[in-house]
């Protein structure tokens, strides 16, 4: 007669610790990657203005609005219409026009060893990412044109893009005051008017950007 045997009180439990080890495990290691991703995104808000003003330190003049960045680096001068040396980085903060100062910005930050990338404007490794794949981009608070210019503190702005809520909000607790409609660092849904959304959600991607 063939009799039938289940697990042990001793047997279910062992298998209940080890699958609570599994999952916190799981929990741990995504935490991980979360913080890894938060902290390398921080890393563009700290490192990107640094580099910007190193540049004005050494030139004393801004990269992009540098109009003789041809003579002293062989780099491209900004010639779009309206856009001259007045301390202001004009053009949208994702401009692909040439000639603009927020799209020159980044072959002069280059081209002074400062930035890494390629300083070919033509070349497709030419636009700066963040690790999220996401755009990112310098201009004015008055040329950003999401969010009324007085909603910054400062007259620039570096913009980072395709950042989802979860990640966003994180970086505005490290870096600004943990308010995406607030301080520093707003947490803008692309393309839309507004000073910044208080509660982002967890999955949805937003553009993120801070005055400097």
């Amino acid at each position: 007669m063939n009799r039938q045997q289940g697990f042990s009180l001793i047997e279910l439990a062992i298998v209940l610790v080890i699958a609570g080890l599994l999952l916190a495990g799981v929990m741990r290691g995504q935490e991980l990657i979360a913080n890894a991703k938060v902290k390398s995104l921080a890393s563009d808000f700290r490192n990107i203005p640094a580099y910007f003003y190193a540049y004005q330190d050494r030139f004393r003049v801004l990269p992009g609005d540098d109009h003789a960045a041809l003579a002293h680096l062989g780099g491209n001068n900004a010639t779009s219409t309206g856009q001259q040396q007045d301390g202001l980085i004009q053009g949208a903060w994702n401009s692909d026009t040439a000639t603009d100062e927020s799209f020159l910005l980044w072959q002069h930050l280059r081209l002074a060893g400062l930035a890494s990338g390629a300083t070919d404007i033509k070349s497709t490794q030419y636009i700066p990412r963040n690790s999220e794949g996401g755009r990112l981009g310098v201009t004015s608070a008055v040329a950003l044109g999401a969010v009324p210019a007085a909603t910054f503190n400062s007259a620039h702005v570096l913009c980072s893009d395709g950042i989802l809520g979860r990640y966003a909000t994180q970086l505005d607790t490290m870096l600004d005051d943990g308010a995406g409609n607030g301080g520093a660092m707003r947490i803008l849904v692309s393309g839309t008017q507004g000073t910044g959304e208080a509660a982002p959600l967890a999955a949805s991607p937003y553009l993120v950007c801070m005055s400097f």
